[in-house]
């Protein structure tokens, strides 16, 4: 490993839990000698790259991580790294793909993607605003919002978009914990009648939900072997659309995705 790569490697260490780390202890977790990282740790220290703070002097990350993020954000928005995803998911599946971004207290299409595969499919329009209670997206956002976004929105008059839309507030919060535990939404004509779509949460760097991927199929289509095919599509869709944009899910967020 080159003095690079060893200077590099030294920065994986710092994560949400541990922001701020010691010589001693990046001596350890490293396995290289404490001269060595003392070395690695002053170079990074003179180029921004982390900076000491507190009494102790544990180091944490500088500046030109800031920078750097910002220019990968300009450079790699959420749109154009989503494109990529949406077509091999929507291969993957056959089915409409879409990504949806939160904006305010409303969720927003961003994008989508149509699969050849059949001519009866579910249409979408970009820049379309979607229910929060009425769609897998918005279920999806909502199970790991904060809380007080998502009791805020509760307390408004919900809308009933079809008679399967589900408006009742405490079935939401059940509904709601459910994905918690499973990482995935699903609604069955809730916001548009015949059209059964499954969502995950995509995550920012940190660690809330910024949108959702999802996969809308209509009801006729969603045979117990077409979900599955559509459940372990979307779960590494939408872990790599979290990790190519810099996101980081949270702890609660289930390993395994399952429905």
């Amino acid at each position: 490993m080159g003095t690079v790569s060893k200077a590099l490697s030294l920065l994986n260490f710092f994560s949400h839990t541990q922001t701020e780390i010691g010589l001693s202890d990046l001596t350890r977790l490293s396995g290289m000698n404490k001269a060595t990282v003392y070395r690695l740790m002053s170079e990074l220290q003179e180029s921004g790259f982390v900076e000491q703070a507190g009494t102790d002097r544990a180091y944490r990350l500088g500046p030109q991580v800031l920078r750097l993020a910002a220019f990968r954000e300009a450079s790699v928005p959420i749109l154009s790294v989503s494109r990529r995803v949406l077509r091999d998911l929507s291969d993957a599946t056959g089915e409409t793909t879409h990504v949806s971004l939160v904006q305010g207290m409303q969720l927003h299409s961003l994008s989508h993607a149509y699969s050849p595969r059949h001519a009866t499919k579910v249409t979408m329009d970009d820049a379309e605003v979607l229910a929060y209670h009425a769609t897998s997206s918005g279920l999806a956002v909502l199970a790991f919002a904060d809380h007080g976004f998502v009791e805020d929105l509760l307390a408004d008059p919900l809308q009933a978009h079809t008679p399967q839309t589900v408006t009742d507030p405490d079935m939401i919060r059940t509904i709601l914990q459910e994905i918690t535990h499973t990482g995935i939404a699903e609604s069955i004509g809730g916001f548009e009648a015949e059209v059964h779509s499954l969502a995950v949460p995509v995550f920012g760097p940190n660690r809330s939900p910024i949108g959702a991927l999802a996969v809308a199929t209509p009801v006729s289509r969603m045979t117990p072997a077409q979900r599955q095919i559509t459940l372990d599509a979307l779960k590494d869709a939408g872990t790599t659309l979290t990790n190519r944009i810099g996101g980081v899910a949270p702890d609660t967020y289930p390993a395994e995705v399952t429905a």
